[in-house]
């Protein structure tokens, strides 16, 4: 028999926070997109392209295997709407603000985005009434599929397989933080902001200190 967590510690009230926690997510991978498609000296187009699948990639895949439709940003065209607006306003936010595009940058909003979307996805999933392992993996899906097709579509190898260091790990930890608070009755609110803080955080450490995980096998 499958485990589940009541669809009452997460449903009516998770509406509105749901909501936030997905505009600030689809604004974090945005930001990451564009400052990654703006380093490679890409046109207009290349640029929203990058920065629309940065944002939107991730949910979409959810949506698409929780069978969820419309789409999370169809349903709501105002993400569409931000994007185009970030996108159109950077050229006039570099010059005013000069802001460097720099790897930290990049790796905060990338941290934050990642951090965002992990409980976006295992909420939705929750209340859709999957098994805590399926929401727990939708979650790091969610999560990890945006920043992937970025770097793809950048030419580069991505980095959650490239550079050793926590990344989806990061998203279990704070996945199974947000259902165990959940689980033991901590308002949704909390346990999201401990589960965004938690992942945001460790991805934010692993980077600043190196950590980083073994090869494996450990002997190949």
């Amino acid at each position: 028999m499958s485990l589940q967590l009541p669809v009452s510690t997460v449903s009516m009230q998770l509406t509105t926070l749901l909501t936030t926690i997905e505009i600030a997510a689809t604004i974090a991978f945005a930001m990451s997109g564009l400052i990654e498609a703006t380093r490679k000296k890409m046109d207009i187009v290349g640029v929203f392209s990058v920065t629309f699948v940065s944002a939107f990639a991730g949910g979409t895949a959810r949506d698409v295997l929780l069978d969820r439709r419309p789409f999370f940003w169809v349903e709501n065209t105002e993400y569409i709407w931000l994007v185009i607006a970030m996108v159109l306003a950077a050229p006039l936010m570099l010059r005013s603000r000069k802001l460097g595009l720099t790897d930290k940058v990049m790796e905060v909003a990338d941290a934050l985005g990642l951090g965002l979307f992990t409980i976006s996805g295992v909420s939705v999933a929750l209340v859709a009434g999957m098994p805590l392992v399926v929401a727990l993996m939708l979650g790091s899906i969610t999560a990890v599929f945006g920043g992937v097709t970025r770097d793809v579509l950048c030419n580069e190898i991505p980095k959650v397989y490239r550079d050793h260091q926590p990344y989806t790990l990061c998203t279990l930890i704070g996945g199974l933080l947000f259902i165990g608070l959940n689980h033991f009755g901590v308002s949704p609110h909390l346990s999201s902001l401990a589960g965004i803080c938690c992942i945001s955080g460790l991805r934010l450490l692993a980077v600043a200190y190196g950590w980083q995980i073994p090869s494996w096998p450990r002997d190949a």
